[in-house]
C-alpha cells in the first residue's frame, strides 16, 4: 500500500501524533505527512506511506485553505487560545463593515512577522523551545501571500473568516496582528485546515474510521496510490520492456503529444497501472528516471 492518506486530524492532536497512529494502523515504519498542523487545529493532514514518502520532495504546491474563529478582547502570548493573556480584556461589539476594512491589510503579497512560539529557528533552536524558557524571541519578517481572506459573519467578539495563502502563512499572526491594527487585542479561537495543496477534506478519513477499516483489513481502501498523486506531472504508460530498462537507470522516450508539456518532470505508469518511476526531462521527448519506484 503505497500512497498517500488524507486525515482529518483532531483537536489535541500533533503531526507527529498521526503520523505514530497511521504507522501503528498500517503496520508500516514508512510514513510521513506533508506539513505540520497545530496541534489545536483541526483538518486536512496529508499523509503519504510506503515507497510514497519518497515522493514528498515533489508536493511543491503548497497553498493552505483555513476557516477560522477569530475572538477580539484581548492577545495571547501565543496568539491563539493555548496562551496565556497578553493584554487587558475590554469589551468588543464590532460590525461587519468594519471588520471587513481591516482584513483588507492581509490580502495580497505582504511581511508577516511569525508568531514568537512557533516553529521558525533563532540560531538552529526552534523560537517555541526559546518562548518556553521565558527568552526573548525576536523573528524577522518574511513575505507570505494571502490569496483569499474572505470574512464569513461576525458574532459579537468573534469573527469568522476564510483564508486561502501561501506555504508559512500564520493564521494566528493574522489574528493577532488584526487585534492590533483594530485597538483591542486579539488571538486565534479555532482553526480548521480544509484544504492542503491538492488535497480536500472531503477526501479526509478521521482516525476513528482509519481504524475501522483497520480492522475489517480495509484500510487499502484510505489510501490514494502512488500513481494518482502528483496529477501535474503528465503520465506515460511503459510496456514491460520498457518498465525493465527503467529499472536499470536506463532513459526511457515520453509521447510529444502528452499534457502538461511544461512540467519538468513525467510519471512511467505500468500497463497494470502502477507507479514505475519520476522521470525528468533530459530531452524534449526523453526522460531520465531520477526516482525508481
Amino acid at each position: 500500500m503505497d500512497g498517500l492518506i488524507v486525515v482529518d486530524k483532531p483537536a489535541g492532536w500533533t503531526s507527529h501524533d498521526v503520523v505514530n497512529r497511521v504507522r501503528r494502523l498500517m503496520q508500516t515504519k514508512k510514513v510521513g505527512h506533508l506539513g505540520t498542523l497545530d496541534p489545536s487545529a483541526t483538518g486536512v493532514l496529508p499523509v503519504v506511506v510506503g515507497r510514497a514518502t519518497r515522493l514528498a520532495q515533489f508536493f511543491t504546491r503548497n497553498d493552505k485553505v483555513y476557516e477560522a474563529v477569530i475572538r477580539f478582547g484581548f492577545s495571547t502570548d501565543t496568539y491563539d487560545a493555548e496562551g496565556k493573556p497578553a493584554s487587558p480584556e475590554v469589551p468588543v461589539s464590532l460590525s461587519e463593515a468594519e471588520v471587513e476594512r481591516h482584513l483588507a491589510a492581509f490580502r495580497g503579497i505582504f511581511q508577516q512577522t511569525p508568531p514568537p512560539v512557533s516553529a521558525k529557528k533563532v540560531a538552529g533552536v526552534p523560537a517555541y523551545k526559546l518562548a518556553r524558557k521565558q527568552m526573548p524571541v525576536v523573528l524577522p519578517p518574511v513575505e507570505v501571500e494571502v490569496y483569499e481572506l474572505s470574512l464569513l459573519d461576525v458574532d459579537g467578539a468573534c469573527a469568522r473568516v476564510r483564508a486561502h495563502c501561501s506555504a508559512g502563512t500564520y493564521v494566528r499572526a493574522i489574528a493577532h496582528d488584526l487585534g492590533v491594527q483594530i485597538g483591542c487585542g486579539a488571538h486565534l479561537a479555532a482553526l480548521r485546515r480544509t484544504a492542503s495543496g491538492d488535497f480536500r477534506i472531503e477526501q479526509a478519513h478521521t482516525l476513528e474510521r482509519l481504524a475501522e477499516l483497520a480492522g475489517a483489513d480495509q484500510i487499502a481502501q484510505a489510501v490514494i496510490p502512488a500513481a494518482e498523486l502528483l496529477p501535474d506531472f503528465p503520465s506515460q504508460f511503459v510496456d514491460e520492456a520498457t518498465e525493465g530498462r527503467i529499472r536499470q537507470g536506463r532513459d526511457f522516450p515520453v509521447s510529444p503529444f502528452r499534457e502538461n508539456r511544461a512540467s519538468r518532470y513525467v510519471k512511467a505508469i505500468s500497463r497494470g497501472g502502477q507507479l514505475v518511476a519520476i522521470g525528468e526531462l533530459k530531452l524534449p521527448n526523453v526522460c531520465h528516471p531520477m526516482l525508481v519506484f
